[in-house]
């Protein structure tokens, strides 16, 4: 059965939800502050029409793919014409600010509400780098209210279903944010500071895959990055204190040239790559 969706945001992340619909023959309303980036995705045939206080309610699945502090705002403002039937979902990076806010409001007007992460990206942000299969085969993070309620589950992988998605894990907001700070949040500002080196100036000729690896994500939208960043700060803090703590242990053995050591460090590091991904 075909949907209607409704997108709130249509950078990366939300032009490519829209291109999956349309692409799936689903009806994609959306809206963007940027006028111009509406007009564009209307052209490319992702988005049929307008996300409006009047078409709200024609919506089965509404998705939120705006920064962490405008998903709240915009329920609070507009989750009076949210049908009773429909699903809203958020896709921001962290989920105990965002989820905290949001599930009093949906249990207020009386729509269902999920907390989403959708496991794909780009170093490339805005529209114009959005493409319909960016989700395919990658992992959806899901935080619903209850986290045994198995009808609603099923519900949200079926129409989430032109997405993709490869796998779903359900999770707690609290367990979605400790984990993010480390596989998401963590490799994002290492490849941030680690550019910034004077040597890096230098780098063509001499650089290859590792290089590239480690910096790709260094091209990054700072001010979303620093929201998500300062909402899981305590959470981000360990990984980060964790990881200077393990550096300096690296840069005290190249001091003292003890090679028993550096070696040894090196060693426990092969190690704990076999153990978690082996």
């Amino acid at each position: 059965m075909k949907k209607r969706l409704g997108i709130v945001g249509l950078g990366l992340i939300g032009g490519s939800m829209a291109r999956a619909y349309a692409l799936a023959g689903h009806t994609v309303l959306a809206y963007d502050k940027d006028e111009s980036t509406l007009s564009f995705a209307m052209l490319s045939g992702a988005v049929h029409g307008l996300l409006e206080k009047n078409t709200i309610a024609q919506c089965d699945l509404i998705l939120l793919s705006i920064y962490p502090g405008g998903c709240a705002q915009w329920l609070a403002e507009n989750g009076q014409f949210v049908k009773k039937e429909a699903l809203v979902m958020d896709l921001c990076g962290i989920k105990q600010e965002v989820c905290a806010r949001c599930f009093p409001l949906a249990e207020m007007y009386g729509f269902t509400y999920v907390g989403g992460h959708p496991m794909a990206g780009s170093q490339f942000s805005g529209f114009k780098y959005s493409r319909a299969n960016l989700y395919q085969g990658a992992p959806m993070v899901l935080v619903p209210p209850r986290y045994d309620d198995i009808e609603l589950l099923q519900r949200v992988k079926d129409l989430l279903a032109p997405c993709g998605f490869g796998m779903f894990s359900v999770t707690t907001a609290q367990d979605h944010d400790k984990m993010i700070a480390f596989t998401s949040q963590m490799p994002h500002i290492l490849s941030n500071a680690f550019i910034k080196s004077p040597t890096a100036l230098n780098h063509k000729g001499f650089s290859a895959g590792s290089y590239k690896d480690l910096t790709r994500v260094a091209w990054l939208n700072a001010p979303m990055w620093s929201e998500l960043f300062l909402e899981n700060r305590e959470n981000l803090l360990f990984e980060l204190n964790t990881y200077i703590d393990s550096l300096t242990e690296y840069r005290d053995a190249l001091e003292a040239r003890d090679e028993k050591t550096l070696t040894a460090l090196l060693e426990a590091g092969k190690q704990r790559k076999e153990e978690v991904d082996g």
